[in-house]
């Protein structure tokens, strides 16, 4: 079976690429600025194609020429702008510019200059789900209305990786945009949140705990304050008494603690964050801290091998650059076996394209010939 084309934009360490291969897919070209990034495609083969720029420095005649496709003939433009402006830690600083206004909603026209350019068969773009926020000023509103535009038929879901069998509860908006006016399904979960149970989700498994990704990785009690696993710094003493599951909130007058040392919500939530075994981990953030969590149920900073398994990346996966740099890579990553989930439904949506193609062929060829 002939593979089908990926055009992936703001590729970072690969996560959509991942998923999207394992269904078939192959990328015909990547483009991502970031140069530790594109080391990492490289150094994994994600395309013969690797073009480290920004956005809006690759053309459109460099795109065709390099991918060797012609407009209409690619079947997936890939990606997701990077997230900044859309971020849940700019969502609340309400003096920082917002969605369409700040200056990084750029690189969302730019995807879709891309997508003018190939006209592909189906787009998929992918962002944090606060895009979708009100105070994001008109930013999902500029998606929907630019693929529309273009003649897609635009469809959106907020899908939760816990619900695909990745052990992290990690929330991202997925847009598509199918040609011809072909249905795109969103994916069904293939597993349930084990406190909502119904009778639709009754025969599924419940969602996978971050002991079932990462307990056969546990590093030796004497390494847990080596350098680079310090977790909690000043306040790392503080961690042995908090359970597994919460954070310093459990230091509160309000939680009963009978020596409190933090005031009732005075700090992010993720502060002194501990993973539980038997729960699903919280969404691993892009930046390493020593006192943000998600932090090891053993009171250390997680290994880049942890968040590898617990976003669903590939043991094998190699990561360029620096133990920040590779969990930078692995935390702004959608998670491969989300991604996977998403590929599978677009494989659907194009095999019912290739019908519609096929018969505007024969159609095409019957007037010829009646000519």
């Amino acid at each position: 079976m002939k593979k089908r084309s990926i055009i992936s934009l703001f590729t970072g360490g690969g996560g959509l690429d991942i998923g999207f291969h394992s269904k078939g897919f192959y990328s015909a070209a990547c483009v991502e600025s970031n140069p530790i990034m594109c080391d990492t495609l490289k150094i994994n083969s994600t395309s013969k194609n690797i073009i480290c720029d920004e956005i809006q420095n690759v053309s459109n005649e460099q795109l065709l020429a390099t991918t060797k496709l012609k407009k209409y003939e690619a079947d997936l433009v890939l990606g997701g702008p990077p997230c900044p402006a859309f971020s849940k830690s700019r969502f609340y600083r309400k003096e920082m510019t917002h969605g369409t206004d700040d200056p990084s909603f750029q690189t969302v026209k730019e995807y879709f200059r891309v997508v003018k350019c190939f006209m592909p068969k189906v787009f998929v773009f992918e962002n944090v789900h606060t895009f979708a926020a009100k105070r994001q000023k008109g930013a999902l509103e500029y998606v929907l209305e630019a693929g529309k535009e273009l003649g897609y038929n635009v469809e959106f879901k907020i899908l939760n990786a816990a619900d695909y069998g990745v052990p992290q509860k990690r929330e991202r908006i997925i847009i598509v945009g199918t040609s011809k006016g072909a249905k795109f399904s969103f994916p069904a979960p293939t597993h349930k949140n084990p406190e909502k149970y119904t009778k639709e989700n009754e025969h599924l498994p419940v969602w996978k705990t971050a002991g079932d990704a990462i307990l056969d990785l546990d590093i030796p009690e004497h390494d847990a304050k080596l350098p680079g696993h310090y977790a909690g710094g000043k306040d790392h003493d503080l961690l042995y008494d908090i359970p597994p599951g919460q954070n310093y909130l459990f230091y509160t007058e309000k939680r009963g603690h009978p020596d409190p040392k933090f005031k009732w919500r005075s700090r992010y939530w993720s502060f002194l964050l501990k993973l539980s075994p038997d729960l699903p981990s919280w969404t691993i953030q892009a930046r390493r801290s020593n006192n943000m969590g998600p932090l090891h149920w053993k009171n250390r900073i997680l290994t880049i091998d942890e968040v590898k398994r617990l976003q669903t990346f590939p043991d094998d996966y190699k990561l360029s650059g620096s133990t920040e740099n590779q969990w930078r890579q692995v935390g702004n990553a959608v998670s491969p076996l989300l991604a996977e989930a998403i590929a599978n439904e677009v494989n659907i949506t194009l095999d019912q394209l290739s019908s519609v193609y096929s018969k505007e062929q024969c159609d095409s060829q019957l007037e010829l010939e009646s000519v």
